[in-house]
Order: structure tokens, then sequence, then C-alpha cells
């Protein structure tokens, strides 16, 4: 088994020679880790293996860090990249001395006779490393990744759209690049060509670029080419990988196609020769001035940073309530008004619908029940932890991260400084020292213009298991919360930072600023669980009125009632919950008694669940599509209104025909008719009413 798993690592290396380190991969591994360059590939331990060994990358037994060929292949790409360097082995690490003279040497290991990969081996660990040359590899040199795959393209090589209209014609500005093996068509340079979308072939796989980076494509074109501006060039059919890259040039020809040319390109001379069909040779020179403008404008342009990835599952919102850019909360529909609680100052928002009588009533019970709403942090009390607290489950093999500091400008800074200082005055954060897990913040600037402190907690949530904890259904919520006369919108004051951290791991969220070392005391918005927690809380809360008078969705809460008498009533009881368990209400972000809101992305009135009137414009204002991407993305937005359109497949059958071949070709007056029919409908969609026991359907 041993050997057998020595033949697939083998197999699956990517590098033949690796570069030789001056320090070992143990250590060089955890500069790498720490400096985020790296994350830790966690993978189960195979059968059978040799559990004495053990690799810190891969987290498992069966074979040692200095032997495993994936990290070999992660470092040499992130020393291709330009990192690392200092751990690059410059010189002979063998003494230059000769103590003893010759009786030192070892005649026998003189006298082997070295292999090709034995004697390139020797001279990388003699002469010092003077730099990296790369090259881009991938694409469609050979045919594909796999011998199938060549064998399939040599087989089947058409051209999807000749070029031969004079606006079609390939720009002036290519570079010829003998080190690439693919050719390369700028997305900025095929969007110039007007050449139409449809002739773009789907590719997924991605090429190696010169920096050592991956680089995603958008697809291939199959286009006709000829060398030079005079009558009579050759032409042929040559293949282009779309790529969206900032650069000085509109065209990049590789190997593919000059082998196909039977090209020869000489640098000194700008020049490029190529023999022709009947023999004579071609060739083609390029202007020194246009070659030096090119050059200068190459040097303008500048390369992607190393941008830390922010996504909304790894990056907390370590504002006191983050979520008020967020276009997903529930929304009230129709007109409100504001109703003082406490002065003309606090107050909070209801329906202007209701009667003098019916508003009286519901006032006196908010009136009534006013100290349980939260105008600052300082009023919040925070849930007991006997009641709930977040803890943390990580990984038995997982290891603490520490994140380098990242540093900020002057604005970003003062920013952060700021929200610190909100955190500290609102208990939410302790200062820490001696953390092993730490991480940056991250600011974001946000529509007002104001800036967001962000929390990364990647390495943090990569560490812990997935809490398995089941969310509702959101259709059950939906079909619970149509068809009722009154609602009222509930939202917690920053709900997730009424939860305390469990004491514990609560040193585990430390992040470091320009002020200091500090944790969260309150479980902060983004860790991995989060979710998981708090809907287990409300869950806890309110058990008793979940399916009878209100519908939960994590942080998203609706009371619903028939008439606004029991809808008092209902309001009391849930209200009672909240003041039994100490939570906090936002009074600037709830309404109540309302006839129509927003509910998970659902329009909700008495009438039941009717089409989100945003989703139903979108449409309407969509002109006829006229290439297949448009008819794809006009199919998409049907499907998200599928419930409000009767027999919506048979509706569109002509429509669904034109994502098969060229819009231009069957996109008929078939299909602007059945297109007119849809629009019609969503001009006044129906309405979904729930089901009534007793009632037909």
């Amino acid at each position: 088994m041993a050997v057998k798993r020595g033949a697939e690592m083998q197999r699956d290396q990517q590098y033949v020679h690796h570069t030789p380190l001056s320090a070992s991969r143990v250590r060089v591994l955890e500069e790498a880790l720490r400096a985020n360059l790296l994350s830790v590939a966690r993978s189960p331990t195979p059968r059978g293996v040799d559990e004495s060994k053990h690799c810190r990358y891969h987290q498992n037994m069966g074979h040692s860090t200095e032997d495993c060929v994936t990290l070999k292949d992660k470092l040499k790409s992130l020393v291709q990249a330009g990192h690392l360097r200092e751990f690059v082995q410059r010189m002979n690490s063998r003494p230059s001395g000769r103590q003893g003279g010759q009786g030192n040497r070892q005649p026998a290991v003189r006298r082997e006779p070295l292999t090709t990969e034995r004697q390139e081996d020797d001279e990388s660990r003699e002469r010092p490393l003077r730099g990296v040359i790369n090259t881009i590899s991938g694409g469609f040199a050979g045919g594909g990744p796999s011998s199938a795959a060549r064998k399939r393209n040599l087989r089947n090589f058409h051209s999807v759209n000749g070029v031969g209209v004079a606006r079609r014609t390939m720009p002036t500005i290519i570079v010829s690049r003998p080190g690439s093996s693919a050719n390369i068509l700028y997305w900025k340079t095929f969007q110039q060509m007007d050449i139409p979308d449809g002739s773009i072939m789907p590719f997924s796989e991605q090429i190696l670029g010169f920096a050592g980076e991956r680089v995603d494509t958008r697809g291939y074109v199959d286009l006709k080419v000829c060398l030079g501006t005079d009558v009579g060039a050759k032409e042929l059919k040559v293949r282009f990988l779309l790529v969206e890259a900032e650069t000085s040039y509109n065209v990049l020809l590789g190997r593919p196609c000059l082998n196909a040319f039977g090209a020869i390109v000489s640098t000194p001379h700008l020049t490029m020769k190529y023999p022709a069909d009947d023999g004579t040779v071609w060739v083609v020179r390029v202007d020194q001035k246009v070659a030096r403008e090119c050059y200068v404008a190459g040097l303008k342009v500048k390369p992607p940073g190393h941008r830390p990835v922010e996504t909304r599952s790894e990056v907390a919102m370590a504002e006191l309530d983050p979520r008020e850019d967020t276009d997903d909360r529930v929304e009230p529909m129709g007109e409100v008004q504001t109703f003082p609680l406490e002065g003309d100052d606090r107050a909070t928002m209801v329906g202007k619908e209701l009667q003098q009588g019916e508003l009286q009533q519901l006032g006196c019970l908010l009136v009534k029940n006013r100290d349980f709403f939260a105008w600052t942090a300082s009023d919040m009390p925070g849930i007991h932890p006997d009641i709930i607290s977040h803890k943390l489950s990580i990984f038995r093999e997982g290891r603490p991260v520490s994140q380098k500091k990242r540093r900020l400008g002057v604005e970003k800074r003062r920013a952060a400084n700021e929200e610190v200082g909100k955190l500290i005055e609102a208990g939410f954060i302790r200062e820490v020292k001696y953390t092993t897990w730490l991480t940056n913040v991250v600011m974001v600037k946000k529509s007002s213009g104001k800036w967001r402190m962000c929390t990364d907690f990647t390495d943090l949530n990569k560490a812990c298991p997935k809490d398995t904890y089941p969310l509702p259904n959101i259709d059950a919520l939906v079909d619970g919360v149509s068809g009722y006369e009154v609602m009222s919108f509930l939202d917690a004051y920053s709900g997730y930072n009424q939860i305390p951290m469990y004491r514990p791991d609560s040193e585990k969220t430390a992040f470091i600023t320009e002020r200091g070392t500090y944790c969260y005391e309150v479980m902060p918005f983004g860790l991995k669980n989060a979710g998981a927690t708090y809907q287990r809380l409300m869950d806890k809360v309110f058990q008793q009125q979940i399916g009878k008078c209100m519908e939960v969705y994590v942080d998203d809460m609706v009371v619903r009632s028939r008439s606004v008498e029991e809808h008092r009533k209902d309001l009391a009881e849930v209200l009672g919950q909240v003041r039994r368990f100490e939570m906090c209400l936002n009074p600037v972000k709830c309404t109540f008694g309302v006839r129509a809101g927003k509910f998970l992305g659902f329009m909700l009135t008495s009438r039941g669940i009717e089409a989100n009137p945003d989703k139903c414009m979108a449409v309407l204002e969509m002109r006829s599509p006229r290439t297949v991407k448009e008819v794809q993305r006009l199919v998409g937005r049907l499907t998200s209104l599928s419930r409000f359109i009767p027999h919506l497949a048979e509706r569109i059958k002509s429509i669904l025909k034109a994502m098969k071949k060229a819009a231009k070709e069957c996109w008929d007056e078939r299909s602007e008719e059945a297109f007119g029919q849809v629009k019609a409908i969503l001009t006044q969609p129906p309405a979904m009413g729930r089901p009534e026991m007793g009632h037909d359907l």
C-alpha cells in the first residue's frame, strides 16, 4: 500500500524539480501560514498507512511534512510568485574548506555514475538561484488536459465564426509569445470586434500565468487569422482563449498559432517570417514607434494587488448593528407613522391604516412595555449565560492561527479607532493579552460614505465544524404568514450581540487594531455557526408562539393575526416572552399593525402571497432578447416568478427553444407573442391564497 501511495503522489505532483530551501519545510510552512499565504488542506487519514508519520499541511498520518509532494508544489509556486524568498538556498550549503586534505572525500560516492535527474539536482544545489523564468501554460496546447480530449480535438476541430467582415478585423496591436502555450484574445478586444456572444464556446479550465497565478477564462472562440495586412497573406483558423486582464496589448499569439503558421520571430529586428503555401517566405515587420508606445503603456498598467478575500460568510460585521444596508430584511408595506413612546425623540413605527380606537389600544400596549426597547447599547442587558451562550467547537487537530497585522490608511485607522471605542463603551469587547488566535480588521465603505469595521474570521471558521441545527423551511414560513389582516415586524436590537460568548472561547475571537488587541464578550457577526445559535435561541424563547401567532427565521420575526383585537393579544403574549428572557427590540426597525409587508423575499398581504413588484418590473422593462445569454437571463427571471404565472412551461415553450441555438435564428413571432402574454400576466399577477380547511383548493 505504501508503494502505491508513493506512486500516486508522484503522479499528482505539479513540478518535476522543487526549489532548494535553506530551512526545513516545516519551518517554511509555519511562516507561510503565519503570513496568510497558505491555509491548511485538511484531509482524512487513509487506511493502512504508516501512522508514525504526520503531515502538518494535510493534518493527517501516512507521510511526513518534508516528503509531502503537494506542499513542495505549493511552496515552489509561492517562491515563483515572489514570496518566501528568504528561505531560498542561494549558494552551496556544503563547506568550501578542505580540512584534512583529500582524505575527507568519499571515493565511493564520487565514482557512482549520476543520472540526469541527480545531475540537475546537484547543479541546482551548487549554483545560486538568480531568478525564475515563467511561462503561460494550460489552454488547448495538445488538445486538452487528457489524452482522450487531445484525440477528440484532432478529430473535431471546427470554426465557430470566421472573421471576414471589415469591422471584425483583428486590431493591430499584437504581441507574439513563444513561451505561451495558449493564444489569448483579451476581453476588451473581443468586445470591440463586434462578434456576437453566441460564438463563445464554454471553457471552464484555468491557465497558469507568467507569475505562477491561475487565471480564469471566459470561454474560447475560433477565428480566421492572417499575419500581416498584405493581400494574399496566409490565413488559418486559430483558437483563442478569452481572458479579462489589464494590458496594453490586444492579442497574444502563443506557440499553437506560431507553430501552425511555421513562424519565426526575431525580437531585435521586430520581424516575423513564415512560409506561404507556394513556398515563398512572407515577412511581417513592426513599427518601432508603436512597439515603444505599447511598452510604455504596459508599464503604466497596475498589476492586480493581493487583497484578502472578503465574503459575507467569512467576514464579521463588528458594528453595533451592521444590517442597515441589507436588502433581505423584513419590510412593511404601505403608509406608516411614528408613535411616541417616551417624548418626541423616542418613538417607533405603527401602521397608518389603523383606526383611532385600534391605535390607542395598540399604543397603550407599546407604552406599557417600552422598557424592552433599547435606544443605546447600554440599555441592553443581554441574554443570561445560563439560557444560552455561543461556544466554539474546534477540530481536535485545529491549529491556532495568528494573522500578521495589516496596515491601514489614516482615514481607515481613524474610523477603526472610533468603532473600537464604541464597542468598548457598549461592553461588547475587552482587551486581551497573550492570545493564540488573532485576526485582522477590514474597513469597508458603506453606501452612506461611512466606514464599517469588519473582523476577518476566515481561519477560525475553517477550524470549526458546521452546526447542523435545522433552520425553518422558508416555504412553510411564508405560507404560515400569508392571508392575515394585521402583521407586526419585530427586530432585535443588535440581535447577535445579545448572546454572550462562552467565557473560555471568547479569547479565540481576538482581533488586532492600532489601539491594541481585543476579544469579543458577545457573539459577533460572521462566526460560522452564529446563525444556528441565534435560531436555537429564538426557538427556545418563542416555543409556544411559533406557528400559533408568529413566525421566526433567525432574526426575522413576524407576528400575524386575523383582527386588530386578536393582534393586540398576540403581541402582548410575544412581548411577555421578550421581557421574560430580557431581550431588547430596536424601536427604529420595528413596525406594528400594518396590513402588508415583505418577508423572506415575498409580498405578504391579506389576500395571500403576491409577486414581488421589483421582480415583476425587471421582466416588464426587459426588451426582447437578441442573444442566447439574454434569453437565458429572461428564463431565469421568469422561473423566480413561476408560481405566479399559470402554466409557465407551456407558455414559454417557444422561448425555451431559443436557448438551444442562436437567438437570431429562433426568436420569431411565436417567441415574441409568448413574451407579450407573460408581460400581460405580470402587469396584474395573481395572488396565491393559503389553503383553508374545508374549502376547495
